[in-house]
């Protein structure tokens, strides 16, 4: 099979959260939704790690009451992201992004769907490489969900505060009592075609060769 890498150099780097740019308005498929966890499906995954779960929420009180939870734990961790931002202990970045981080908040049951990423088993008081190798199964299915809607011209937006009130979350969703919920992604299809790559550090800052802060030559 031949890959077409100008559309693959294209979807990877533009898979953007989107906020803002979501169509409220424009329902999405269930089907469309399917098909995108089929894909997901595929990604690589330990062979001890299958019993990832896609729960996705489209009625309007069930949205409501994800949003509501979510808002219960947003708002404060803002007010928490502002405050350090403007007595300069905090990052300036995230600070500037507060608004737009809570109109999500605010208008995150007017979203089409919900949809959690979840996993089989609890992972409370287990060792580092336990935990790595539980979400090594989730997050790349997660994150190839979104590649997936990305193709679909759906967009998409990762976030966890909604766990701060898992429990809650869980029951709303009779999410049984031994599944750790991952992240929480809000779907729609997305307006204009536009998306760019977003503006990161060099590569080269961020790799290591053979021993930490050994940014040369691998073969140096």
């Amino acid at each position: 099979m031949t890959i077409d890498i100008a559309a693959a150099d294209k979807l990877l780097p533009t898979t953007r959260g989107v906020r803002k740019r979501m169509d409220f308005t424009r329902p999405v498929e269930p089907a469309v939704i399917t098909q995108c966890v089929e894909v997901a499906m595929q990604a690589p995954y330990g062979t001890q790690n299958w019993g990832i779960h896609f729960i996705g929420a489209t009625k309007p009180d069930v949205k409501m009451q994800i949003a509501e939870l979510y808002r219960k734990a947003c708002h404060p961790y803002l007010d928490g992201l502002a405050a350090k931002a403007g007595d300069g202990r905090g990052d300036k970045q995230k600070g500037k992004g507060v608004g737009l981080y809570r109109w999500q908040a605010d208008t995150l049951h007017d979203m089409p769907a919900l949809v959690i990423v979840a996993m089989e088993g609890r992972l409370e008081e287990q060792p580092v490489a336990a935990m790595a190798g539980k979400f090594g199964g989730a997050l790349p299915m997660a994150w190839s969900f979104m590649l997936a809607l990305r193709a679909h011209g759906l967009g998409s937006c990762w976030t966890t505060l909604h766990i701060y009130e898992e429990a809650a979350v869980a029951q709303a969703l009779g999410i049984p009592d031994n599944v750790t919920q991952t992240v929480l992604l809000p779907v729609a299809y997305y307006t204009g075609d536009d998306f760019r790559p977003a503006t990161r550090p060099p590569a080269g800052d961020y790799i290591h060769w053979n021993r930490w802060g050994d940014h040369g030559s691998p073969s140096g």
